[in-house]
């Protein structure tokens, strides 16, 4: 039997996680609805506040991208 791949948490940037969850759409929307999808979240909202997240920031941590498909479920 072939093992599934796993989700790799390492830093990715804002962009290159919203496309791996939204691969189809272009990367501005992509971003959008993965801000939209986390800020609906309440619990994951808070966490990732919780990691010293910020709206300004271009990148995720491997914390915080430990976080995101820990809520909404791993991309793809």
């Amino acid at each position: 039997m072939e093992k599934e791949e796993k989700f790799p948490i390492r830093t990715y940037s804002k962009a290159e996680l919203a496309h791996l969850y939204n691969p189809d759409m272009p990367i501005v929307s992509a971003l959008r609805k993965l801000r939209r999808w986390i800020k609906k979240n309440d619990k994951l909202l808070a966490e990732l506040n919780a990691t010293g997240a910020s709206r300004y920031e271009h990148s995720y941590t491997p914390r915080q991208v430990t976080l995101i498909p820990h809520f909404l479920g791993e991309p793809g």
